[in-house]
């Protein structure tokens, strides 16, 4: 029975590749992971570059392009430093971790149709499985112990707070995340990412779902620790982070996780809201755009789109307060997240009961329901911020501008007491001498 129902799910073709082509899947996916590394690094600093007005790298190889090659040689022939204070064990086993768990996370991520291999037909997917999505979720969940034993291990309080700050900022923001895939499984009727793919024949659900599509697009960037929301790394307040105390090739490690972790999150968003290997419009109106391997070209693509955005929120927004970060995240994204699911469900349940058009409700409904919800939860959160600053300006004693025995600037919201000219003027009167007295 599990067997037929495996068949008729669209799962019967996972499992049954002979042990040579999964060997050749874990090696592409292996390779492709390392050299889009690599390409991503080149493409940031370009980019970055460009928005500076700067050269970026430039010399070597074609275009620079051989330079994060060069740096990753570098790495290895570094000096390794270890803390005396260190625990080494674990010290060396958290680079470890984060690395594996980033390269795991690509295992259920369809990157094609099926295709002939060496005359054996296989999908372009090393595995899929009815809870594909969610193991995404975990193995991210796994890859947070790798930062939070790097910081502990390190001996270093500066550290072990940048640890901290980590896992904290990953755990809060995988909420949001986990809830923006709730909408997408409604609306697929499976958490398989192959079938949810599928599902978006005529439709991406980044139209369809765009609340989910925005929630899951900032949550993303949140939880690969990336700028506005680089907290953990945040040089002015905890030197580097949790990975301070890491040199040579174990820092290289930490530093490719971070790479893989933004094209997994990104493939991720590609295959639940993007169509995943399918064709855009209107390339996909030709027969041929979904067949062999040239899918695999509009995923590659897709994929570069959403480094592009990490690149240029890096390049033009500041960095967040930690409380700010942690505010939006707890008191914007999960309200609005949930009640998105609401409206969905609600659509989804007419649907179910009443021959409606989902999509059109969805649009007509749902997505001005969520605005709405949107907008309520930002200005709950404007006027928290105006009753704060008010009282705190009520807390201001009046302004002295010698209060402490210098000039000192006059803080916003603080009333003027005594003009500075005037507290001038009766310290010289009462100082000077009256002549023949």
């Amino acid at each position: 029975m599990s067997a037929l129902l495996a068949a008729t799910s669209g799962l019967g073709m996972f499992g049954t590749d002979p042990i040579w082509i999964t060997i050749i899947k874990v090696v592409f996916i292996f390779v492709f992971l390392l050299t889009f590394t690599l390409f991503n690094i080149w493409f940031e600093r370009r980019i970055v570059s460009f928005m500076q007005m700067r050269i970026g790298p430039n010399r070597t190889g074609p275009q620079g392009l051989l330079q994060s090659l060069m740096d990753a040689m570098k790495l290895m022939f570094k000096q390794e430093i270890v803390p005396k204070a260190a625990d080494r064990p674990v010290f060396f086993l958290a680079p470890i971790i984060s690395a594996f768990t980033a390269f795991m996370g690509f295992a259920v991520i369809p990157m094609g149709p099926t295709v002939s291999m060496f005359g054996h037909t296989t999908p372009l997917q090393l595995v899929d499985f009815p809870v594909a999505t969610l193991y995404v979720v975990a193995i991210a969940s796994i890859g947070i112990y790798g930062i939070v034993l790097a910081g502990w291990a390190s001996g270093s309080t500066y550290a072990l707070l940048g640890g901290i700050r980590s896992s904290a900022q990953m755990i809060s923001y995988e909420i949001p995340m986990g809830l923006s895939f709730v909408a997408v499984f409604l609306y697929a009727g499976s958490i398989s990412t192959s079938e949810i793919v599928t599902a978006q024949q005529r439709a991406w659900y980044a139209v369809l779902l765009l609340p989910s599509f925005i929630i899951y697009v900032t949550s993303m960037v949140g939880e690969t620790n990336r700028a506005p929301f680089d907290l953990p790394e945040a040089e002015s307040e905890l030197v580097g982070g949790f990975h301070t105390e890491y040199s040579s090739m174990k820092f290289a490690m930490f530093f490719l996780a971070e790479y893989i972790n933004m094209a997994t999150v990104a493939a991720v968003a590609t295959t639940l809201f993007l169509g995943g290997w399918r064709a855009p419009w209107p390339i996909s109106l030709w027969s041929g755009a979904n067949q062999g391997w040239l899918p695999m070209l509009w995923f590659v693509i897709k994929i570069v789109f959403f480094q592009f955005i990490f690149i240029w929120l890096r390049g033009t927004l500041p960095r967040y307060r930690y409380d700010q970060f942690m505010r939006f995240g707890w008191k914007v994204l999960i309200p609005v997240s949930i009640g998105w699911i609401m409206v969905v469900s609600t659509v989804r349940g007419l649907r179910n009961n009443v021959d409606l058009s989902g999509g059109s409700l969805i649009t007509r409904v749902g997505v001005p329901v969520a605005v709405l919800l949107l907008l309520w939860t930002l200005i709950e959160e404007i006027r928290e911020r105006r009753a704060a600053r008010r009282s705190e300006v009520d807390a201001l004693p009046p302004y002295d501008a010698f209060a402490g025995g210098h000039p000192v600037p006059r803080l916003p919201g603080q009333e003027i007491g005594s003009r500075p000219i005037d507290i001038l003027m009766n310290e010289r009167n009462s100082t000077q001498e009256v002549p023949g007295a």
